[in-house]
């Protein structure tokens, strides 16, 4: 098969498009034909080596979280699949045209979900999701500000929150306040506008997929015995406020959840924006100009 693989750290012309051997699924395993993948942060931070203390990559590599495509075989010990059958999956390795997937952490694409787009979703509405559910544990009545609303974290955890029945006050740039109005928050709230972050009052939580010194300005918004959950770790100023209980969420694969979020993408109860689909082989370029910033998802067809 062909996929795209990584010798050593560097920039996204490290990413080489080259044959390998085909990747067999082993016990509760699938095989599964890939549609499409997606560019996440993770992948040009493992590439560039920026998170090896954290995220080592074993040479050569293939990189790749999200995954969706056709069932193509399943191994010994695997039921509710079939050869055919439309999946999606948080995964390894999936900057590939064949890859394998746990039985456990797939999950079949909800009818009116394009294939292709159902690329975009796992690795985004898993951490939007676990970063409410996992992180803040908020509850119903309760405030929680999502810093990052409209990245595709951001959506899904404010998505996620209001199910939850919380107050959700969507953090973003302040070029990016009337977009974020179509969030569904009850409040949006630009960040880098001081004067409207002094107004804010202390709060149950936050919920931040921005980190640096956004982070730290937010940790001391957080009120005594409230959380403040990031999937960027803890914020520098952590230890200088220890009544706020602080969670690094790192998705795991939810098969069920995913599903789920499939669904209500697919009923367009909320977005995942995506901005361009490029050829697998075009890894490089896809990377860069996802590590730009200030687009939606760059999607990877295999």
């Amino acid at each position: 098969m062909k996929a795209v693989v990584l010798h050593e750290y560097g920039g996204p012309g490290k990413l080489q498009y080259e044959d390998v051997p085909d990747p067999v699924a082993g016990k509760g395993e699938v095989l599964v034909r890939v549609t499409a993948s997606s560019v996440n942060p993770i992948d040009y931070k493992m590439r560039s080596g920026a998170v090896k203390e954290y995220f080592p990559v074993q040479f050569p590599a293939i990189l790749g979280r999200d995954v969706s495509g056709t069932v193509r075989s399943v191994g010994e010990g695997v039921s509710g699949f079939a050869p055919g059958d439309q999946v999606m999956a948080l995964a390894n390795k999936t900057y590939a045209e064949l890859v394998v997937v746990a039985a456990t952490d797939l999950a079949k694409v909800p009818e009116g979900l394009d294939l292709v787009e159902a690329a975009a979703l796992p690795l985004v509405t898993t951490t939007g999701e676990q970063l409410i559910t996992l992180g803040t544990k908020i509850q119903a009545g309760e405030t929680v500000l999502v810093a990052g609303a409209l990245g595709g974290v951001g959506r899904s955890a404010v998505w996620t929150a209001k199910q939850a029945g919380a107050k959700v006050i969507a953090g973003v740039k302040k070029s990016q306040v009337k977009e974020a109005e179509e969030l569904g928050a009850d409040q949006v709230l630009a960040l880098h506008d001081k004067s409207a972050v002094e107004k804010l009052g202390f709060i149950d939580a936050v919920a931040d997929a921005v980190g640096g010194a956004t982070a730290e300005m937010l940790l001391g918004k957080v009120k005594q015995g409230g959380v403040f959950a990031s999937v960027l770790g803890p914020p520098a100023n952590a230890k200088l406020h220890p009544t706020v209980r602080v969670e690094a969420v790192q998705a795991k694969p939810d098969a069920t959840m995913l599903r789920r979020m499939g669904e209500d993408v697919a009923a367009k109860r909320f977005v995942i924006p995506i901005d361009r689909m490029v050829p697998l082989a075009e890894a490089g370029e896809a990377q860069a100009a996802a590590e730009k910033g200030g687009i939606g998802k760059v999607l990877l067809l295999a």
